[in-house]
């Protein structure tokens, strides 16, 4: 067998384990998803998407912290929703893009067109998660036309004042080609998640073993992470964010998208007031606070998200 062979050999073992640990947490949460892969021209790109109900379409955009089934408690609560849950370029099972030669505002809108062209979809809603968020923003900026209602959900890179989180420092830094190639223990992603602000709803045994053993197979057997320290170097400079991956104020005024946001008061990117902020200069913005919740606030507190997303989304 040739070393070529050996290697894609390899490779189809890890997405094996990875698509098993996948359905386990899909099965917990008692949801049984369709996958489809639709292909971009610029950039070029293979993209998954994992379709779970039906009804209006939103197209959900996933941060750092996961993709695919870690929406599973959020989805499991919706109603008349055709939830369409993107692999971002580079993450989950989408093929990489380089970012490197791509002024990053632009190709986020780009790629998401792109999505909605290739899934012959003329209009949707969108829902975005951390770096998400920018995503949803970012399309319903430039592309207004083809962006229905945008929910944000926690804390990401949106505004100046959002500091770039420690983590993602490190990862743009010289060690974190050491971290996305060592294995991440269940005993790491338990102690992310209480840095995440979601230590109470841990120690209450509300995070089930197969999110854990999910996000460990995640980070083991795809190379979303080092896909995603490509993409977070070119997005942090000596000081910070580089310049245009923030909105200023005019261009958060100029969405016109109906615009809901919900914080976890436990999470640890930006603060309320932060985001009543950033709110109050969107024409047509709503923030929900979450008492206690952390950076996925569906994990602590997916009977209030869920209701309330779904009245936003569906009416």
């Amino acid at each position: 067998m040739t070393s070529q062979a050996v290697a894609a050999e390899r490779t189809e073992a890890r997405l094996g384990r990875y698509r098993e640990a996948e359905g386990a947490l899909w099965e917990h949460y008692g949801l049984s998803p369709t996958e489809r892969f639709v292909d971009i021209a610029e950039p070029r790109a293979r993209l998954r998407i994992v379709e779970v109900g039906s009804g209006d379409p939103a197209l959900f955009i996933p941060g750092t912290p996961g993709t695919g089934p870690y929406w599973g408690g959020l989805i499991r609560e919706l109603r008349g929703v055709r939830a369409m849950l993107l692999d971002r370029p580079g993450w989950g099972l989408s093929s990489a893009i380089d970012y490197s030669k791509h002024r990053y505002p632009g190709v986020t809108a780009q790629v998401l067109k792109g999505v909605l062209d290739a899934t012959g979809l003329e209009r949707v809603n969108l829902v975005g998660h951390s770096i998400g968020n920018v995503w949803a923003l970012r399309l319903a900026a430039t592309h207004p036309e083809r962006v229905g209602a945008v929910a944000l959900i926690g804390g990401g890179p949106v505004v100046p004042e959002i500091e770039a989180p420690r983590f993602i420092k490190l990862l743009a830094s010289p060690i974190g080609a050491i971290i996305v190639r060592m294995p991440q223990s269940a005993a790491q992603v338990r102690a992310i998640l209480r840095q995440s602000g979601h230590a109470a709803t841990f120690d209450a045994g509300r995070i089930p073993e197969a999110f854990i053993q999910w996000r460990v197979a995640f980070h083991r057997d795809t190379a979303s992470m080092r896909h995603e320290r490509d993409m977070v170097r070119t997005l942090i400079g000596r000081g910070g964010w580089r310049p245009g991956l923030t909105l200023d104020d005019a261009e958060l005024a100029s969405i016109r998208s109906p615009v809901l946001w919900t914080f976890g008061t436990a999470d640890p990117v930006g603060s309320a007031d932060v985001w009543r902020r950033a709110v109050d200069k969107l024409p047509h913005g709503e923030l929900r606070v979450l008492e206690g919740a952390g950076h996925l606030p569906w994990l602590d507190d997916p009977a209030s998200v869920g209701p309330a997303l779904n009245r936003f989304l569906v009416g």
